[in-house]
């Protein structure tokens, strides 16, 4: 893949081999000319939305203090020292959508969403670090941003936020609109606003070990078969009743220990954990849809589109959407594979697709996880 301006010149190759999970990277003019895709105001009338995820964050009087969304005011533009922060904005604007999508060279798994920070002058969350990676393109006035390796993460105790209380930084930077910083997990940062600003942020899935298990183990639940009751034919006399017996412990271990998992069980969970939408995410049926000789009319003209706000993974024969899953054979599989990668079918694919793949893709319409076009 050639060198392109979004990584500073980098190939996406030589990016991931010598900076992700390993350096921060200041890249100049990453998008040069970039202006705002979103005013100010479309951003407060989002935020003010029960179905996106907000947050404002004052610091008046020195003192922090954060308020979730729905956020239905927000303070005097003129006023210094606050910030909103709107996640998710990719899920409810097309533009947003196609930007986040430049970042796919990074697999789907792990790309997770675009956030707008706007903040007026010297506006700010405080150091912090993010447990993910991070891209921070700033897309509107000037932000300076403070960078330390090797920090102590001590957070400072009592804070409305997580604010690290020993933030010694060792690098700093002003970025202008076009102007792009990727930081690595947690690398210890802090970005003030010089003037009024947005920024946008592309954050990464960086999933919790120990949540994954509590949700592989419920997962797995449905289909543990251990058939058989517990016996005890050769039980003698005890002189102490209310100790559990070894031979119990002995017994159910060994039934226990009969509960196995495959790659295949694990390849099941992920794609669905994976492909599952966010508690904040609805979608939206068409108001009057098509019937199905229509639709097959139409898709073979105007061709298929993944929603926004879908999310659509395969491995092996298991293609997963929106958190469910099932197996397609050889033939179908190609059609879906290239609607997944490349979230979109032309006409020609479109109306080539067999008979199982278009009840599919019909099914997906109704319920507004594809749009046609």
């Amino acid at each position: 893949m050639k060198n392109f301006t979004l990584l500073g010149g980098l190939s996406p190759a030589q990016f991931l081999r010598d900076y992700w999970h390993k350096k921060p990277l200041l890249i100049r003019q990453a998008l040069p000319g970039f202006r705002p895709l979103l005013s100010p105001d479309a951003l407060f009338e989002m935020a003010a939305r029960d179905d996106v995820e907000s947050r404002l964050i004052t610091h008046f009087k020195q003192e922090w203090k954060v308020e979730n969304g729905p956020v239905t005011s927000v303070p005097d533009t003129a006023k210094k020292d606050w910030t909103l922060l709107v996640q998710g904005v990719n899920l409810h604007d097309d533009a947003i959508d196609a930007l986040l999508r430049q970042f796919r060279f990074i697999p789907d798994t792990r790309l997770d969403d675009l956030m707008i920070s706007y903040a007026t002058d010297t506006g700010g969350v405080g150091p912090h670090y993010d447990s993910y990676d991070v891209f921070l393109l700033q897309a509107h006035g000037k932000r300076q941003w403070k960078i330390g390796a090797g920090q102590d993460l001590t957070l400072v105790q009592g804070s409305a936020l997580k604010i690290l209380k020993n933030f010694a930084p060792d690098q700093e930077f002003i970025l202008e609109p076009g102007d792009m910083l990727y930081l690595p997990p947690q690398y210890a940062h802090e970005g003030t606003a010089i003037g009024e600003c947005m920024t946008y942020s592309i954050g990464f899935r960086a999933p919790v070990y120990q949540e994954l298990g509590e949700a592989f183990l419920q997962f797995m639940a449905d289909s543990i078969d251990l058939p058989g009751r517990y016996a005890d034919a050769d039980l003698v006399p005890t002189r102490h009743p209310a100790e559990i017996s070894k031979n119990m412990l002995s017994n159910i271990s060994d039934a226990l220990n009969k509960v196995r998992f495959t790659e295949d069980d694990i390849a099941i969970f992920v794609g669905e954990h994976l492909s599952d939408p966010k508690a904040n995410v609805f979608f939206e049926s068409p108001a009057r849809p098509l019937t199905l000789p229509r639709f097959t009319a139409s898709i073979a003209k105007r061709g298929v589109s993944l929603s926004r706000k879908t999310q659509m993974l395969y491995r092996g024969k298991h293609v997963f959407i929106n958190g469910e899953s099932f197996a397609a054979g050889r033939e179908d599989k190609i059609s879906l594979c290239a609607l997944a990668d490349q979230r979109k079918l032309d006409g020609a694919a479109a109306s080539a697709v067999s008979a199982d793949v278009l009840e599919a893709l019909y099914t997906w319409y109704e319920d507004g996880w594809i749009n046609l076009g």
